[in-house]
This record gives C-alpha cells, sequence and structure tokens, in this order.
C-alpha cells in the first residue's frame, strides 16, 4: 500500500499532505486527552503502535509504485479512534520511510491518508456497529480485516486520481483487482492475528478496555471499573 517516493505527481502530494495534517493535528490532542484521563493506557498505545509497525514492514510487490503488506491499524482504531490511529500512522510510515525506504516522504500525506484515517475509520465503524452484538474477540478481528481492505481500496482509488488514464474505473479495477490476489488472503490473516492479540489483552488488562470503552462490563462480569471519556 505503500506508494513509494517520487511516484505522485506534486499537486496530489500537497492534497493529501493537507487533508491528513488535519486529522493528525485533530489525533495529537485526543492522544493528549487520553493520556491525561487515562495515564495508564499508554503502554497500549505503544502496542497498538508496534503492531502497526511490524505488520506493516512485511512488504512484498504488488502494483507498479505501491506494495502489499497487512497494515495493523484496525487494532489502534478500536482502542483509541481513527484520528489517534492516523499519528500512530504518521510516525510509523516516517520512520518506515526514513529507515526501510519503504514508502516516502513526498507520499507520505497519501500513505497516512489510506492507512491511518481511512482504514482506521472503516474498521472503527465496523467495530461500533458490532460492539455489544457479538463477543468482541470476532468484532476486532472483522474490524481489522475491513481496516486492511478499506486501505487497499483507498490506495487504488488514490493511484487512479494520480494516473487515470483513458477510462478512470477501467483504471482503478486494474489497480483494485491486483491489489485484491495478495491482500484479501493477507486481510483475513491479520484479523485473525488481531484476534489472538486482542484476547491476550483482554485477560491481561481488561480494566483498561472498560476504562477506554471498548468492552461492556458482560464480557468481564467479575471486574467493576467505572468507564471514562477515552478514544472517541
Amino acid at each position: 500500500m505503500h506508494i513509494m517516493e517520487g511516484f505522485l505527481p506534486i499537486q496530489w502530494c500537497i492534497f493529501w499532505y493537507v487533508l491528513s495534517g488535519i486529522v493528525v493535528a485533530y489525533g495529537i490532542m485526543q492522544l493528549k486527552k487520553i493520556i491525561s484521563e487515562n495515564p495508564e493506557a499508554k503502554p497500549l498505545i505503544a502496542v497498538a503502535g508496534a503492531f502497526m509497525f511490524v505488520l506493516s514492514s512485511l512488504k512484498m510487490p504488488s502494483v507498479t509504485g505501491s506494495c502489499s503488506h497487512p497494515c495493523g491499524n484496525g487494532l489502534g482504531a478500536v482502542l483509541f479512534g481513527p484520528a489517534v490511529t492516523a499519528v500512530l500512522a504518521t510516525i510509523t510510515l516516517l520512520f518506515q520511510a526514513l529507515l526501510l525506504a519503504h514508502g516516502g516522504i513526498t507520499t507520505l500525506g497519501a500513505n497516512v491518508f489510506s492507512m491511518g484515517i481511512v482504514g482506521p475509520f472503516v474498521g472503527w465503524i465496523i467495530y461500533k456497529a458490532l460492539k455489544g452484538k457479538i463477543n468482541s474477540t470476532y468484532a476486532i478481528g472483522l474490524a481489522a480485516i475491513f481496516a486492511d481492505w478499506a486501505t487497499y481500496v483507498t490506495t487504488s482509488i488514490q493511484l487512479t486520481l494520480a494516473f487515470p488514464g483513458t477510462d478512470p474505473i477501467k483504471t482503478f479495477t486494474a489497480f483494485a483487482t491486483v491489489f485484491a490476489v495478495t491482500q484479501i488472503p493477507l486481510a483475513i490473516a491479520e484479523g485473525l492475528l488481531t484476534m489472538v492479540l486482542w484476547d491476550y489483552i483482554k485477560k491481561l488488562r481488561p480494566d483498561i478496555l472498560l476504562k477506554l470503552g471498548v468492552i461492556d462490563e458482560s464480557e468481564v462480569p467479575n471486574l467493576k471499573v467505572s468507564p471514562s471519556a477515552g478514544g472517541e
């Protein structure tokens, strides 16, 4: 999904920088609020960021100018909301561009928009829609899968906007089809891995998940914690 350095025309680089910058600025304010109200959530923020960094570093060649890999953006979105995940994604993508030549500085805004904003937002919506209706482990698995797929649909749209060709719909279909070959199974694997990590967190520190308001007390009936305003 990382669009490589120098691949996008400058006007599109500026456009995606501006859009992503607005969300990231809001995410920084949300992150400060969460840390202020729930300082014990700091390790979990680090875990969500590290999870995204490791999974999204596992790249394989895909469409020219981009690549395929798991995204790891569903976990952070469910825990802290899409805006905070945009901050984590910006840090992740910046380090990957500087240290791993994965992505680029000029394309950072575009990559943040797909992996740090649209993907997490879709995952967050999926989890919110399923919360309380099914076990949170299954809900976050589906959230991770759809966050991953939404990231690649967004990248396909970004590439189509920059290079529409004579038939933009045909161009988008070509980009999305190439991504789909690797991304459909990768996203399912990512969903399963996220479920395993989620179960571990839920057993280890259910009190923090309750404080963040991402699980109901019915999932941990023997633990009583007053929820506070966390996440979004």
